[in-house]
């Protein structure tokens, strides 16, 4: 398929005008959700912008989750709307023209799960046209977007940075291009034809790249952002030397807000750390070592229908997502260890206990524990240890049925009794060394 090319200008106002009307006309409102569970296209993208300059928030999911996935968010969410046709998408392009405002009023919500194995929607609080703009100028400020932008769309844009980054450039007069699904091989063709001037990928995007046609094609884009994964250091000096240490970025952060951001050349001076709080925010550690995030006003958030998980989320002005680390004398973050359980493999959150929740409906399975290891390509790879007369063929067509692709394990391991430590804990952060499928780093026994 050929790229897609999205321009700032009249054209594209006119667009999100008639899609703003067509919403009205089919009775969306202000302050409702709209379901979007399409492919990456201009299309998907030109509806997120209108949706949100329209007031209504999109609750944007990947088209790859299978019915079970999907009827649960949809469940949640209670959008007034759900969109799975990009042809209907194109007919609502067409409607009535309405007003919208000048900047998207708010953000998308996206479903992120837990730890006890249920999505949860990270909803933005309802902010003014003032702070909006203050959010989307944000943005803007900490990459330098400016109308001469060429954005490339590397990853899916279901997830939060790929939106960003791609409506942030149309809001500063920049161009997108939207290529489809992620081809490693017609990057190079991309890059040469239409020129790009950003980027964001994944650490398996730029691991990827570097195997095929290399890292240096890349190279001529001025802003080359990362994040979603850790990246591996010797990836990441090649990527530093291939694209250039002032053109590469990382930054940490998650579906609920943004943390720090860490030029190529702060890195080589700390190996491993993800930089330093972004503007207008200020990182923290407390007792234990959990990193929490003071935002601003308009970077607030609260868990669609969760108060109990908001509130354990917040501590005044500062959220956490559970995550740990530690801080230098110059308020360098280096991360020590991600959210309980969680995996990430190629840039996507997978949590085990939804995953075991799934496979624990399987025929003749017993018992399984789903855990990560590190994947030279991916980061991670999603793995389960189970017990039980059971068929790893059955088992991968049952789990092909009910997860989708990045949720199912890439490896069973059939074993007569799960290893387990202290008070008959499994530790999901030693459990490949205990089946002896890695060397031990072994410490003391967990105790409470």
């Amino acid at each position: 398929m050929a790229a897609e090319i999205i321009e700032a200008g009249p054209d594209l106002e006119a667009q999100q005008a008639r899609f703003a009307g067509s919403l009205r006309r089919l009775g969306v409102v202000p302050g409702d959700r709209l379901g979007l569970c399409v492919p990456s296209s201009s299309l998907l993208l030109v509806a997120i912008a209108s949706c949100l300059r329209a007031g209504v928030i999109p609750v944007v999911i990947s088209d790859q989750l299978v019915n079970r996935e999907r009827d649960l968010i949809r469940d949640d969410a209670a959008a007034r709307l759900w969109l799975d046709d990009p042809d209907e998408i194109a007919r609502l392009l067409d409607g009535p023209v309405a007003d919208i405002a000048d900047v998207p009023l708010g953000r998308p919500m996206h479903y992120t799960s837990g730890t006890t194995g249920s999505p949860k929607g990270v909803w933005p609080t309802a902010v003014s046209e003032a702070d909006a703009a203050a959010w989307w100028d944000d943005e803007r400020a900490q990459w330098g977007f400016d109308a001469e932008d060429v954005h490339l769309v590397c990853s899916p844009l279901h997830h939060s940075a790929p939106i960003r980054f791609a409506i942030a450039t149309l809001l500063a007069g920049g161009k997108v291009i939207v290529p489809g699904r992620f081809d490693v091989r017609s990057v190079p063709h991309l890059v040469r034809e239409h020129a790009p001037t950003t980027t964001f990928c994944t650490p398996a995007h730029l691991q990827r790249l570097d195997q095929h046609s290399g890292l240096e094609v890349l190279g001529s884009l001025r802003l080359v952002a990362h994040a979603g994964a850790p990246c591996p250091e010797p990836l990441k000096r090649r990527a530093i030397e291939a694209i250039g240490a002032d053109q590469l970025w990382e930054f940490y952060g998650a579906t609920e807000g943004q943390f720090t951001a860490c030029s190529g050349g702060e890195w080589l001076e700390r190996p491993g750390t993800v930089g330093r709080a972004r503007s207008g925010r200020r990182i923290e550690l407390d007792s234990d070592g959990q990193i929490w995030n003071q935002v601003p006003e308009f970077a607030r958030w609260i868990y669609w229908n969760a108060p109990e998980r908001t509130a354990a989320a917040w501590r005044g002005d500062a959220f956490t997502v559970g995550d740990f680390g530690r801080l230098d004398a110059d308020g360098y973050l280096y991360l020590a260890g991600r959210r309980n359980d969680l995996i990430i493999s190629g840039g996507v959150n997978v949590y085990p206990a939804e995953v075991e929740h799934v496979l624990s409906n399987a025929p003749g399975l017993r018992e399984v524990v789903v855990f990560g290891r590190p994947d030279e390509r991916w980061g991670q790879r999603v793995c389960a240890a189970v017990t039980g007369d059971v068929d790893v063929d059955e088992l991968r067509g049952f789990a092909s049925a009910h997860l989708a692709p990045f949720k199912r394990p890439k490896e069973f391991h059939v074993v007569e009794e799960i290893p387990r430590r202290g008070l008959s804990k499994v530790r999901r952060t030693t459990l490949a060394a205990d089946l002896g499928l890695e060397p031990s780093d072994d410490g003391e026994p967990e105790t409470e």
